[in-house]
């Protein structure tokens, strides 16, 4: 390490990440992607937000319970029942911090909270102030800092680092910034602020007009020291800051970023395709850095150069950032102990022996399906003994499809569901709507399907196929997930997915409800 300073990378994956419509995640996964943050070597995790549901509120104490060196972080507004229960949530982490927000925007005060500046001030002062009381690392954001007036957010500031506040954050929270706009915030805000010096100054950027991590790197070279960032920018609406491209940005342009960061990049290509099996987002080919195309080169001339010298082309190398990590793990004359080995260095764990026993058979059969195991395999396959193990969870028991040419498919469906076997028979314009259709006889759950998709999981015709289910019921959005080698049983894994965690009662969005 050389004498540059140190960027804190703080990821949201788990708290912004998840306010993507439809990416809701369970306790064990969100444990399951905190584990593999920590590989990566981030310095905060923002497991949650834990007065949101009892869910999130369980996630966050899990996380803090398990991860041992990255700091745990729980966002809460400036309310005390907020901070009280993020608090008490991160008691078991070895290094915490809560995260509290109230927002400062003139459009945000009048029409949001009803509020006038003063009011605004004297409410984040004392919630920075009952956080410090409960844990000795607190950041306070100034919400929609982009758009709040700048001698406002410089009296807020001041106020909160004399309260305690270790970390200011300055959201871009609607994507309105631009990078010079946004790198002249944040150096007059150093500049100005008397007692700037006794925090780190972070930035929160969101990709509305896909500038997030334009902004964000505008706001390193002005003076800021922690960036927020999520795995594949996932987040809501257009999304937040992608980490890797962050990260690599700094670590390829060394010559003028004047940070470095401890990131194990060799961990970003596993962690994303993670995210991604967990989310059921897939990652689009062009995307940087980990898409599939990223270090494919199709050009003849642009083959012939890579071939001659690799630098021509290519400005890192892709095993940097782990494309050479998605190695064959295990076979199917595999035993119980190394099946439990890797899931181990995956980070993977289970509440019960039952569990482990099962996801054991579900390797079995599937290595009696595919030659080659991958550990990507190995997490597609854990999602979906998680997804089954839940109490309330819609399982498919047996599924029959006949597809003629000239006929409408029919499908017939066994389903478990609330302790009893049910049967049903439908046709449908295609296999996958006839199956549908008969889960719909069963259900009835008055769902409207908004997106269907089909992702392979590893290479070749015999890969596991993922499929994602998105549904939308009252205005709440649902993903659900299903993944096998047969395509069609995917799709109804998937959908009675959907259709399990769209009874589950919604969470509180930490944008609304008064602050």
């Amino acid at each position: 390490m050389d004498s540059k300073d140190n960027l804190v990378i703080f990821d949201t994956t788990l708290r912004d990440g998840e306010q993507s419509p439809g990416a809701s995640m369970s306790k064990d996964e969100k444990v399951r992607i905190a584990k593999a943050l920590e590989k990566l070597q981030v310095d905060v995790i923002e497991a949650g937000f834990a007065i949101s549901s009892q869910g999130d509120f369980d996630a966050v104490q899990a996380i803090a319970n398990t991860v041992k060196e990255s700091r745990i972080c729980s966002l809460s507004r400036a309310i005390k029942g907020d901070i009280e229960a993020a608090a008490e949530a991160l008691k078991g982490a070895q290094a915490a911090r809560i995260h509290t927000f109230i927002a400062t925007s003139p459009i945000h005060m009048e029409y949001k909270l009803q509020m006038e500046p003063d009011q605004v001030m004297d409410q984040a002062i004392a919630a920075v102030k009952l956080a410090r009381g409960l844990i000795d690392d607190v950041e306070f954001s100034l919400e929609d800092a982009s758009r709040t007036e700048f001698d406002f957010m410089c009296r807020v500031t001041e106020a909160v680092i004399n309260a305690g506040a270790q970390t200011i954050n300055l959201p871009d929270t609607v994507g309105y910034s631009d990078p010079s706009e946004y790198g002249d915030m944040i150096q007059r805000l150093l500049n100005t602020v008397p007692n700037a010096d006794k925090a780190i100054f972070s930035v929160h950027c969101h990709n509305d007009l896909g500038l997030a991590v334009a902004n964000s790197l505008a706001a390193v070279k002005a003076g800021a020291r922690q960036v927020e960032c999520t795995i594949n920018g996932l987040g809501e609406r257009a999304g937040n800051a992608s980490l890797e491209e962050l990260v690599m940005a700094i670590r390829t342009r060394k010559d003028i970023f004047p940070v470095q960061t401890k990131i194990d990049t060799t961990q970003i290509v596993p962690i994303s395709r993670l995210v991604s099996s967990v989310t059921g987002f897939p990652v689009q080919p062009n995307k940087a850095i980990v898409g599939a195309n990223a270090f494919a080169h199709e050009s003849g001339i642009h083959q012939d150069g890579i071939l001659k010298f690799r630098e021509t082309y290519e400005i890192m190398k892709a095993e940097d950032v782990g494309w050479s990590t998605n190695k064959l793990s295990l076979g199917k004359l595999s035993g119980r102990a190394a099946f439990a080995s890797r899931l181990e260095e995956l980070g993977i764990t289970f509440d019960s022996k039952d569990d482990f026993n099962q996801a054991f058979t579900r390797f079995k059969e599937l290595a009696d399906k595919k030659r080659e195991i991958f550990d990507e395999d190995l997490q597609a396959l854990v999602s979906d003994v998680q997804i089954g193990a839940q109490d309330d969870a819609i399982t498919v028991n047996d599924l029959e499809v006949l597809s003629k040419t000239g006929q409408l498919p029919t499908a017939k469906i066994s389903i478990r569901y609330k302790d009893k076997d049910h049967q049903s028979e439908a046709r449908g314009d295609g296999a996958v709507d006839a199956i549908f259709n008969a889960i719909e006889k069963l259900i009835n759950s008055e769902t409207k399907l908004q997106l269907y998709s089909v992702n392979a999981v590893t290479e070749g015709t015999d890969s596991q196929g993922e499929v994602t289910v998105r549904l939308e019921k009252d205005g709440r959005i649902i993903n659900g997930q299903g993944a096998d080698t047969d395509i069609l049983l995917a799709s109804a894994k998937a959908y009675v997915n959907a259709l399990t965690l769209m009874r589950n009662p919604g969470r509180l969005h930490p944008q609304l409800g008064g602050v």
